[in-house]
């Protein structure tokens, strides 16, 4: 009798399946996960929709080794696998690699959570007795999370008895959609009723809910996952950043009366593999996640959430590269779900697919509770600059101490890490550079290092110039959160302070902890990167001064003066979200520059429309298709050797080419880059045209070609 043949995808960065052969009458269905010989390894690999190679004899095959007894990957994410390979370029198995990892295949053991034993404690102990009071026997992980406290307290903890292992029942912690409802203003409860009919006609819809700072949209939002919830389909929301997901776990959690699941790179293996578990088999009903998370197992994914949605981390640029809110809506419409893409500063892309009706568009024009917007001015520095030396121009110091007099919060933004970004020989001009990337090191004074954002290299701060031999001739150059929190030391010794930046607070467990600090008024003045700019709530935050407004309008970027809007009005959002007012100082040497003028009018709508009249008659994105191609090597000669031969067989129909050019980042991490521009209409799909010219170029074997499809990036 005839073996069984099927085609195996692999989680490697192949392309095309491997057909394998099981004996006669087996017939494993799509999506299977198996274990079969690749050269002298076992591998895990799923049985795929591919039709298996018969030209091939059997006895040429290799049989697969074993079925593994975990549910199949639903159809919906083999679909939704197979359209992100093809739109991105990228192997099909290397996108399978995002979606199965051979360590979260075994069977979790059983798991064990936490309950109180009555005892005499501490404050500290205490927030952890209080957070296991909201939950049902929580893992370390979520207690410590949910308490702001590390996972050693809870350890410490349970050696001194006052927490008792208990087993946990995976079907006990169920979510209640109605558990917690909020007190909805007639705005928000307009947009809740349509967000809620979207998901009860279980069809695919997209839906741009764009809401200003305060007006809370994530509660809006919470009523459509209530509703899927209600429908027994799972819900899927992400975040752009893992900073953000202790204080959004603990507003599920206050609001569905469970913890939803984490998915993101801080979670230790083992309850990576359980929550992978869950979603696979269904337990999971709401899974909280970075990017990544849209590659999970779901069983029947309902609503997908995407706040934040014109956030440039969505977009994956290592790898497979992928904008997570544009596959969002892919994997919606693979599971007939509604997508909702929540922001205060939509992309223009997403905007204008509302205006075009390809989205729907709900606005939430007010702050809730009665609260107003903070009243925005730019400083001209020109007029009133800052002391020799430092960076803090006196209007704002001033502000400052207005501010702490009258009891109220302070938050000063520099979106940049570190103590200096260039260190310089004040002899003879010399200045740090990184030796594997065309960047300068950052000091450090923190770690007292110099350090390159990236690639990672570290060095010391030389005492001797190795130019010009001088002696302790180096200098820092300009300010980094680090220098700023000096400044305010010195400025005022006695405000309590705190620096919010992410090789600062390296952990969930560390921000809400600190979170918790400034909400509690144990903080007078915040100093932090774009860490701060979104989604927390400090009732007592009353003054925002962002020191350098002109950092994010520099260079060539197509995107410039869109970004730094959106950044600037999210930071300015933090100010004055309670009863106090709010005031936002903008520190520029470009006062008169449209971005400035739209923040202090607050007409980001208009701002929007005058990008999108720029960009229209170039056919750029929006209006057209982009895509980057970006040649390196480890020689210099060799990337410009593979750059000219892209441009000699480059096509000359469709599109328009610029390049090859030296990357701004010419070289990175050790390797020389070159990079190639491609625009067409958006008729036109570029990715044939890309296939087809690469197939037709010779390309030198040390040479790597990297394709980025509507790149974000211009580096």
């Amino acid at each position: 009798m005839t073996a069984t043949r099927v085609a195996v995808l692999l989680p490697y960065p192949f392309d095309h399946t491997f057909d394998y052969t099981l004996p006669a009458g087996d017939i494993p269905a799509p999506g299977t996960i198996v274990s079969i010989p690749l050269g002298k390894r076992m591998v895990h690999g799923v049985v795929w929709d591919t039709r298996p190679d018969a030209t091939v004899p059997d006895h040429r095959l290799k049989p697969v080794a074993a079925i593994i007894d975990i549910p199949p990957l639903p159809a919906t994410l083999r679909q939704f696998i197979d359209w992100v390979a093809n739109y991105t370029m990228a192997p099909r198995g290397e996108v399978l690699a995002l979606a199965l990892k051979s360590n979260l295949l075994d069977r979790p053991p059983d798991r064990f959570g936490w309950v109180a034993a009555p005892a005499p404690t501490t404050a500290r102990r205490q927030a952890v007795l209080n957070a296991i009071a909201t939950l049902d026997r929580p893992d370390t992980a979520t207690l410590a999370a949910a308490a702001g406290v590390s996972p050693s307290l809870i350890r410490a903890m349970a050696d001194a008895g006052l927490l008792i292992p208990a087993r946990r029942d995976a079907a006990a912690a169920r979510l209640d959609p109605d558990a917690a409802p909020p007190t909805l203003s007639p705005e928000q409860a307009r947009a809740a009723e349509i967000l809620r009919a979207g998901i009860t006609a279980k069809a695919f819809s997209v839906t741009l809910l764009e809401g200003v700072t305060g007006s809370g949209k994530t509660e809006v939002y919470c009523e459509a996952i209530a509703e899927a919830l209600r429908q027994h389909r799972q819900a899927l929301v992400l975040l752009p950043e893992i900073a953000l997901s202790a204080q959004f776990t603990a507003r599920l959690a206050a609001r569905f009366g469970a913890m939803p699941t984490l998915w993101h790179s801080n979670l230790t293996p083992a309850i990576r593999r359980a929550n992978w578990h869950d979603v696979a088999n269904g337990t999971a009903q709401l899974v909280l996640g970075a990017r990544s998370a849209l590659f999970l197992p779901f069983t029947d994914l309902g609503a997908i959430i995407v706040d934040e949605e014109h956030e440039a981390a969505y977009k994956q640029e290592d790898g497979v590269i992928y904008h997570a809110r544009d596959m969002a809506v892919v994997r919606a419409r693979l599971s007939q779900a509604g997508c909702i893409l929540a922001s205060a500063t939509p992309s223009l892309e997403s905007s204008i697919n509302a205006e075009a009706g390809r989205y729907r568009h709900i606005i939430l024009a007010a702050r809730h509770g009665g609260a107003t917007m903070p009243r925005i001015e730019t400083l001209d520095l020109r007029a009133t600059p800052p002391a020799r030396g430092k960076f803090l121009a006196p209007p704002l110091i001033e502000a400052l101490t207005t501010t702490l007099a009258g009891g109220g919060q302070s938050m000063l933004f520099l979106n940049r890490r570190g103590y200096a970004p260039l260190t310089l020989c004040r002899a003879c001009g010399h200045r740090l550079n990184c030796p594997n990337c065309t960047a300068w090191l950052v000091e450090h004074r923190s770690h007292t290092s110099l350090l390159c954002h990236h690639c990672g290299h570290t060095e010391r701060a030389p005492t001797i110039c190795p130019s010009c031999q001088a002696e302790h001739s180096f200098v820092p150059i300009g300010p980094g959160v680090e220098r700023i929190a000096e400044e305010v030391a010195e400025r005022f010794p006695d405000a309590r302070r705190i620096v919010m930046a992410s090789d600062v607070i390296t952990s969930p467990e560390q921000t809400a902890a600190a979170i918790r600090a400034i909400v509690a008024h144990e903080i007078d003045i915040i100093i932090g990167t774009q860490m701060i700019a979104k989604a927390w709530h400090f009732p007592d935050l009353v003054l925002v001064g962002v020191v350098d407004a002109d950092l994010g309008l520099a260079g060539g970027d197509l995107r410039a003066g869109e970004r730094s809007a959106q950044l600037l009005h999210q930071v300015a959002g933090r100010a004055g979200r309670a009863s106090l007012p709010g005031r936002v100082l903008l520190q520029s040497y470009t006062p008169d520059h449209p971005v400035m003028r739209a923040l202090c009018s607050g007409d980001l709508a208009g701002f929007r429309a005058a990008e999108a009249a720029i960009r229209e008659p170039g056919h750029w994105p929006p209006f057209g298709r982009l895509a980057a191609i970006i040649v390196s090597a480890m020689d210099a000669g060799l990337a410009d050797q593979a750059a000219a031969a892209l441009a000699r067989t480059a096509p000359q129909r469709d599109i328009i080419v610029l390049g090859p050019a030296p990357a701004p980042f010419a070289m990175l991490r050790g390797r020389h880059r070159r990079r190639l521009l491609v625009r067409g209409p958006r008729r036109v799909a570029l990715q044939p045209i890309l296939r087809d010219w690469l197939a037709r170029t010779e390309l030198p074997r040390a040479a790597r070609v990297d394709i980025d499809i509507d790149p974000i990036s211009f580096l």
